[in-house]
């Protein structure tokens, strides 16, 4: 029986050929080898036993399903459908909205594909924390012995929160304990209206390789061409824009046009940002604010190949309604509803 934690929407969570699942029983004695192997950075004294494993899985583990508020949620990592680690969430604080993730991977991976799958494992954990269970915070704990932790964390977002000086002794030499977090982006993210002095920051962006492949119209924009269309759009009360901001740091651009009984939307992120999961939170905070302002459906009209946008939109409760050509191009339009 595939078994479901009761406190989350999916049972799965899927990038490309990887998955999480909720932690298996079928994988218990592979987790018990990984764990013996390595000892060295875990929090584990002791070689674990089959009948210790047993034991976990067949009270601590099986509980965990049913609880409303667990302290952990587990799932095991897979590749293609085979058991490569596991992890998951761990130490949680349901008050706080806070919790450490966990990771363990398959010894023989470690050398040659650590950096991959820790780097996919953290993007599928975030869905979980960030998505589904809303939470505020997530974190890693690690004693300071695995530099190739750190590189992936950075790209990934998180940031260096504390070092503890010599809190962990290993062959009698002392060792730092290493804890990075990341603030869920929809608690970080803060909109404010364009203004005029946004018009080189908007020009830079709109010329920017990605955003124009992306574009209606792909060719570069000459400065004076975008200056008349800026000041139009400032003056426009047809118009709303909208800067995303993190930290004050200038994010994403969210542009609605109104028209007679619909607004159309755009956004691009700036490209210092993206892979950062900003989107979704970026289109339902700005959807929100605008159709508070203005009751209307809002419109998406998104180029077919353009997967990442697509996901986007439907994360951010956009739903499809048909193929059809937007200035000259066949597009999937989506539509937020007013209050949906």
């Amino acid at each position: 029986m595939k078994r479901k934690y009761k406190v989350l929407k999916h049972r799965e969570y899927q990038s490309n050929d990887y998955k999480i699942v909720p932690l298996r029983h079928q994988d218990k004695y592979k987790i018990m080898q990984w764990r013996n192997e390595q000892l060295y950075h875990l929090r584990q004294k002791n070689p674990l036993t089959k009948q210790e494993q047993d034991r976990y899985f067949n009270t601590v583990i099986k509980d965990l399903f049913i609880q409303e508020q667990p302290g952990q949620i587990l799932f095991s990592f897979l590749h293609k459908d085979k058991c490569i680690g596991y992890g998951g969430l761990v130490h949680i604080d349901w008050q706080e909205k806070s919790a450490e993730i966990s990771f363990l991977m398959e010894t023989g991976l470690e050398k040659e594909y650590f950096e991959k799958n820790w780097a996919v494992f953290l993007k599928l954990i975030e869905k979980v924390a960030f998505n589904d269970l809303k939470f505020h915070k997530i974190f890693t704990y690690a004693y300071d012995l695995r530099p190739r932790l750190y590189p992936v964390l950075d790209n990934a977002g998180f940031v260096l929160a504390k070092r503890l000086k010599k809190q962990y002794k290993i062959d009698n030499q002392k060792i730092d304990i290493v804890i990075h977090e990341k603030i869920n982006p929809a608690d970080q993210i803060t909109l404010r209206k364009v203004t005029a002095s946004d018009l080189n920051l908007l020009f830079d962006w709109a010329n920017d390789e990605e955003v124009r492949k992306q574009s209606f119209s792909t060719g570069k924009i000459d400065f004076e061409t975008h200056k008349i269309w800026f000041q139009n759009k400032l003056k426009s009360k047809k118009s709303q824009m909208y800067i995303a901001e993190i930290d004050r740091n200038p994010v994403a651009l969210i542009r609605f046009d109104m028209e007679k009984d619909h607004a159309v939307i755009g956004i691009l992120i700036d490209k210092k940002w993206r892979g950062k999961s900003l989107s979704v939170p970026v289109l339902k905070k700005a959807t929100g604010l605008f159709q508070k302002k203005h009751p209307l459906p809002v419109h998406a009209y998104i180029k077919q190949k353009n997967i990442a946008s697509i996901k986007a939109f439907q994360n951010a409760g956009y739903i499809f309604h048909n193929k059809q050509t937007f200035r000259n191009t066949i597009v999937h339009c989506y539509i937020k509803e007013i209050n949906t």
